[in-house]
């Protein structure tokens, strides 16, 4: 297994981590991407860590608490083999405090994490998503006091606007916080939304991404075609209708594209997408999940060999999508926005 740098932190990571959010399936929603029992999740953890892949991702959320506490009793024993990342932000009751990035909900999140994982510190805690309402000065400082408290050891962000992103590293310049090292956010050849600000903001600030369903909601497995939709029990059929928007026009010129890519590289069409994520910039880890063992090990399989520079143009091709304002003017001028 490869190993990166953690955007410009001193930490290194695999380059593929291993999601549990099919850990649990607490709920129909989770259900829908997987319900793995303890003794399943210690299997896939076992296989994981033969394979170098010891990174694994959870969050407060994902089943209700479930999901983490699963991760906890399945790597008894194997803490000093493995990162930990988890996030909190989402809410977790119906109180007016149970949410959110403020002190109040950050330390007790972290605690109930911590609990719930059966572990006396976490490697890189994320907050999940962005809090309008709390200051970010509040949230850091927060963050910062957990770091010297020893429970955290890394920060990062997910799903954060290039502008709170942004506002949050220069607060903890101007501060002495701790600053996010990593933005778990969600990037795919059928959605590349995230090369327009949030890659330039990376390079530029140096935090790494941790990329979320990498296969695109499901939808880049090879197995929707046209006139081959998605089957029931499978997260592209049952919840459907959440996740990124696309035209299916577009899917299918993707899948397209990956499947010559696949036919000439002898990989599968997983395999070939995730490859392609390995080699765009800022990419620090990519997080992959999986139902059962077969499925994980095709996973891993995306590492070890690199697609050549004509089959990454070629999907580049097949995915692009005209950009929004003002990445569409400022690409007319690329001497202004090219690194010389």
């Amino acid at each position: 297994m490869d190993h990166r740098r953690l955007g410009h932190s001193g930490l290194r990571v695999p380059a593929l981590s291993f999601g549990t959010a099919t850990f649990g399936g607490g709920n129909d929603f989770f259900k829908a991407w997987g319900a793995t029992d303890a003794d399943g999740a210690t299997r896939l953890i076992d296989v994981c860590l033969d394979h170098g892949l010891s990174m694994f991702d959870s969050a407060d959320v994902y089943s209700s608490g479930l999901a983490e506490t699963i991760l906890g009793q399945a790597i008894k024993g194997k803490r000093n083999r493995l990162l930990i990342s988890t996030k909190g932000t989402f809410p977790k009751g119906d109180g007016p405090n149970d949410y959110g990035s403020s002190r109040q909900h950050l330390i007790e999140a972290v605690d109930g994490s911590l609990k719930r994982l059966g572990v006396d510190h976490i490697d890189l805690y994320q907050l999940h998503g962005q809090d309008y309402n709390t200051p970010v000065e509040e949230t850091l400082a927060t963050l910062d006091q957990l770091v010297r408290d020893g429970k955290i050891r890394y920060i990062g962000c997910s799903n954060f606007s290039g502008w709170h992103l942004m506002k949050s590293l220069s607060a903890s310049d101007r501060h002495g916080y701790p600053r996010y090292v990593a933005h778990q956010a969600y990037y795919s050849l059928l959605n590349r939304d995230y090369e327009w600000e949030l890659m330039p903001l990376g390079r530029d600030q140096g935090v790494g991404a941790v990329i979320w369903s990498p296969l695109g909601w499901g939808k880049l497995t090879g197995k929707i075609r046209r006139g081959q939709p998605a089957k029931p029990g499978t997260r592209a059929h049952d919840i459907a209708g959440t996740g990124p928007h696309f035209e299916e026009e577009r899917l299918y010129r993707v899948v397209d594209a990956l499947d010559g890519v696949a036919k000439e590289t002898g990989k599968t069409i997983p395999q070939v997408a995730l490859n392609w994520l390995l080699q765009r910039p800022t990419v620090s880890t990519i997080i992959v999940g999986a139902r059962d063992e077969r499925q994980l090990v095709e996973n891993i399989g995306a590492v070890g060999w690199n697609l050549t520079a004509e089959q990454v143009a070629a999907l580049d091709d097949a995915s692009d999508t005209p950009a929004a304002y003002p990445v569409w003017h400022q690409r007319g001028f690329p001497m202004l926005n090219e690194r010389r």
